[in-house]
């Protein structure tokens, strides 16, 4: 069984695979654990698989340097780690490719399992916009996250409160919650249509595919226009992708 795991700075996702996804699991982010305490708080998982092999996407090098020592220490495992040294396929056609996170090269390697060309939307902590062709990333565009932009708005403003995010059945709300819920995921829709559209002009290509990934996609993308693909798993797919070039 093969352990893919995604680090990212809001969540951390662990997905279980042989040719295929089999199981995934999330949790939020905690960036300050140590070896010892990430065993301790994830052995009962490990435990229900036979682990074999390891691969790790990380955004927090923290935790990324004590997976690292973790794996080794309890397991005995010396785990792949995306970055230098480590096969993607994905070319970076950008001006520092050391710059390029890990989570964009999984989306793109992702993206490229399905198409030869696509355009990525990425809602995590920030909201990416992705370009690739023929397994080259040209460039993304990166904005503030929707749970991001929510809590700027209720620290800021004393009579806003926080929210749980669901979809608003109007644009216009009644209320202080669907006003809310409108504002942040109708408006979100609302620019991930717009940056499309325009990537689409950059690119010169209106039929080019578009894909949906991260942990509110599943909110966001029903109140878009545009034809949307959503893959709630698409960095994990890409990772594991990565892994098979690299065994």
């Amino acid at each position: 069984m093969i352990l893919l795991i995604d680090v990212g700075n809001s969540n951390i996702v662990f997905a279980l695979a042989n040719e295929d996804i089999i199981e995934t699991y999330r949790y939020k982010t905690i960036k300050n654990k140590t070896e010892d305490e990430l065993y301790l708080l994830y052995k009962p998982m490990f435990d229900l698989y036979k682990i074999e092999d390891v691969i790790i996407s990380s955004v927090v090098p923290k935790l990324t340097s004590s997976f690292v020592k973790m794996f080794f220490k309890y397991y005995g495992i010396k785990i792949k780690i995306l970055g230098p040294g480590l096969k993607s396929g994905i070319s970076l056609k950008v001006d520092d490719p050391k710059t390029v996170g890990a989570d964009l090269i999984c989306d793109c390697a992702g993206a490229m399992k399905y198409e030869k060309e696509a355009i990525i939307v990425d809602l995590g902590t920030a909201t990416k916009y992705i370009y690739c062709k023929n397994n080259v990333f040209y460039g993304c565009a990166i904005a503030p996250g929707v749970s991001v932009s929510l809590n700027a708005l209720v620290s800021n403003a004393d009579l806003l409160h926080s929210i749980e995010f669901q979809a608003p059945k109007k644009v216009l709300g009644t209320n202080t919650t669907t006003s809310m819920l409108s504002g942040i995921i109708i408006s979100s829709a609302s620019a991930v249509d717009g940056m499309i559209d325009r990537i689409k002009e950059e690119i010169k290509n209106n039929d080019v595919k578009v894909f949906a990934t991260g942990g509110l996609s599943s909110v966001i993308i029903p109140a878009a226009k545009n034809q949307i693909t959503c893959i709630p798993n698409l960095t994990l797919i890409g990772l594991l992708e990565i892994y098979k070039r690299n065994i």
